[in-house]
């Protein structure tokens, strides 16, 4: 099985052949998408794509960790972190991949 990446452009590309858009607008079109679902995120919001997952802002708080190396107690300053969660069907069609 070798990995690979889906790109900007392989979206655009797509919306391309599917919906028949000029290379130029797919791509503005997929760039406006990514900036709206960033805005919203940057805003503090949720974004929930039905059928697809939920991007989840989440604060963690401050604590304290070791360093692997030295074993030495460092603070870990509290931070905001993105997390994704797939729909059931999404789980479901990766689950049948394997």
């Amino acid at each position: 099985m070798t990995l690979s990446t889906l790109t900007r452009a392989e979206l655009a590309d797509a919306i391309n052949r599917g919906v028949g858009l000029s290379r130029a607008d797919s791509s503005r079109m997929v760039e406006s998408i990514l900036e709206h679902i960033t805005a919203a995120l940057a805003n503090g919001e949720q974004v929930k794509l039905t059928g697809f997952g939920t991007f989840v802002l989440r604060d963690k708080r401050e604590r304290i960790g070791r360093n692997p190396k030295t074993g030495v107690e460092v603070p870990i300053t509290p931070r905001r972190v993105l997390g994704f969660r797939a729909s059931q069907s999404v789980r479901d069609r990766i689950a049948r991949q394997s």
